[in-house]
């Protein structure tokens, strides 16, 4: 079997060198001549998997080592019959600890006592919502899919953004259907804001209308910004840069734990579908890594 995979997949040469021989590639240059003979693809977010990269080739089964797939044309994939796998939840205490960091950054006078609004009431902020209640903080949060589900205590975006002190986004990126999150937090939303509020956004950049977000941060219309994702990456914009409080490069799930229990997860995942038998498991560091369940879409 061949495989090839993003070189920043950590430990992919230990834990699927005995499943076949892996041709490592930087996932910006894996392109439709590195796939043609490949049964195995294995990417990150950077590598867009689609048609383009895909068709021709002998690929039954793609794994992403992330937690979220808008770099990935599912209905492509399922209408040709590959394999899709990847990693929801491997790195979510890491982002999560992540905004609690960008709390303390930001000052003890700017989160005590406050309310946190958090957009996205998935694995990764449920976790923000223990810990900032351990910081002492009131959380509201808004989630229409579990909101329709049933769940109880959430608010309306709307609501979360006039009354919360800082508003932190933990949503995928969505752009069509019922909950599209594509500019979620566009110029109208962000007006809701007051003053001395403060966006945090670990998610996707397009969830936040960074142009948007550059006005409000420049007419002192909010009072800062946090940002981990940016819209045009790897090239956001330089204005934006220097306006935000602060500003990460996309690595607030770069964890070791995070990414190398991903790559426990597609291994595993793999190991099922191509009936292998083999065990891996990254070296533990301490504590242990997070390993949840991978989710396969076929």
């Amino acid at each position: 079997m061949k495989i090839v995979a993003d070189e920043n997949i950590p430990f992919v040469q230990e834990a699927f060198g005995t499943l076949g021989d892996i041709m490592i590639v930087p996932g910006r240059a894996i392109g439709p001549e590195q796939v043609r003979d490949a049964d195995l693809l294995l990417v990150r977010s950077v590598t867009r998997v689609d048609e383009r990269l895909l068709e021709g080739s002998r690929v039954r089964f793609v794994g992403s080592a992330t937690i979220g797939l808008d770099h990935v044309d599912h209905a492509w994939l399922r209408a040709r019959g590959i394999v899709l796998a990847y990693a929801p939840g491997s790195n979510a205490n890491a982002v999560a600890e992540y905004v609690v960091a960008a709390l303390a950054a930001l000052g003890g006078e700017r989160y005590a006592g406050r309310t946190l609004g958090i957009v996205g009431l998935g694995r990764i902020g449920t976790l923000v919502r223990e810990k900032a209640r351990a910081l002492g903080m009131a959380v509201l949060a808004n989630d229409p899919p579990l909101e329709r589900a049933g769940k109880a205590g959430l608010v309306s975006l709307e609501d979360l953004l006039k009354r919360s002190d800082i508003v932190t986004c933990h949503v995928p990126l969505i752009r069509e259907g019922p909950d599209v999150t594509e500019h979620l937090l566009d110029a109208s939303r962000l007006s809701l804001l007051r003053p001395h509020a403060t966006v945090i956004n670990t998610s996707r950049g397009a969830v936040v209308d960074n142009a948007a977000l550059l006005r409000c941060l420049r007419e002192k219309r909010l009072a800062g910004a946090v940002l981990d994702v940016w819209e045009g990456e790897p090239e956001p914009d330089p204005e934006l840069i220097r306006a935000v409080t602060l500003g990460t490069p996309h690595i607030a799930g770069y964890s070791w734990n995070g990414k190398s229990a991903g790559t426990k997860m597609l291994h595993d995942a793999v190991c099922t579908f191509f009936n292998r038998h083999f065990k891996w498991a990254p070296p533990a560091p301490p504590g242990g890594a997070d390993r949840r369940p991978v989710a396969v879409e076929a």
